[in-house]
C-alpha cells in the first residue's frame, strides 16, 4: 500500500478509536487535528464528511467514515497487520454488535431515554442489561471477541467498553474488566492514548 493515510480527528472523539487502529496497522499516517464548531464545519471539511464530524479517514482517493467501518477498511486493506481474523463471521457479528446494539444501548441510558418494556422490540439492543449480558457470554466462550487472537474489532468494541467502564455507563462485570484489562496497554493503544493526551488542550 502506497498511498498516503490521513487521520482527520480531535483528541476528545471517536477519533481516538481510529487513531489507535492506526497505531497497530504499523503503517506511516498524518493527522488533521479538527475544531468543534469551525474547522469541523468548513467547507473543505464538510466536502470528506458532510456531518461535520470526526473520525475521517483520508487513504489515497478513498474517503472512510465512521469508526467501525474505519476499523473494517483498515483491517481489509492491510491484512499484513493480521487485525482481520480468519473467522469472519465472529469478526462481522461483533463489530456491527459494537456499532448497533452497544452504542445505541450506552448513549440512550446516558441521555436518560427509557424504552418502555412493551416498545423493546422496537429498539434494536432490547434492553442494556441484555446487550451486557451478550457480550459477557461472547467473552466466556473466547478471549477476544473474533476468537482467540486480538483483531480490529477488540479496537472498536474495546474502545467502547473501556470507555463505558471508566464513565460508568456500563456495569463493573468481571468479564468486561478483565477482557479490558487484556487490551488496554497493547503498544499501539498507548501509543495512541499519549498522541491525543498530548492534543488535549489545557
Amino acid at each position: 500500500m502506497t498511498a498516503a493515510l490521513t487521520l482527520y480527528t480531535h483528541p476528545m472523539s471517536r477519533g481516538r478509536i481510529a487513531r489507535w487502529m492506526l497505531e497497530e496497522t504499523g503503517k506511516p499516517y498524518d493527522t488533521v487535528v479538527l475544531d468543534y464548531g469551525t474547522t469541523m464545519k468548513a467547507p473543505d471539511y464538510l466536502a470528506l464528511n458532510p456531518m461535520g464530524k470526526v473520525p475521517t479517514l483520508r487513504h489515497g482517493d478513498h474517503v472512510v467514515t465512521e469508526c467501525a467501518a474505519i476499523c473494517t477498511y483498515l483491517a481489509d486493506a492491510l491484512p499484513e497487520a493480521g487485525l482481520m481474523p480468519a473467522d469472519r463471521a465472529a469478526f462481522y457479528r461483533w463489530m456491527f454488535f459494537g456499532a448497533g446494539p452497544l452504542e445505541q444501548a450506552v448513549v440512550n441510558q446516558s441521555l436518560g431515554v427509557t424504552v418502555p418494556p412493551e416498545r423493546k422490540g422496537m429498539v434494536g439492543y432490547g434492553s442494556l442489561d441484555q446487550v451486557v449480558a451478550t457480550l459477557v457470554h461472547r467473552l466466556a466462550e473466547a478471549p477476544y471477541f473474533a476468537g482467540d487472537a486480538f483483531s480490529a474489532v477488540d479496537v472498536y468494541l474495546g474502545s467502547q467498553i473501556g470507555w463505558g467502564l471508566r464513565f460508568g455507563t456500563l456495569p463493573p462485570d468481571p468479564a468486561l474488566t478483565e477482557y479490558w484489562a487484556r487490551i488496554e496497554n497493547r503498544p499501539a493503544a498507548l501509543r495512541a492514548r499519549a498522541a491525543d493526551d498530548a492534543l488535549v488542550k489545557p
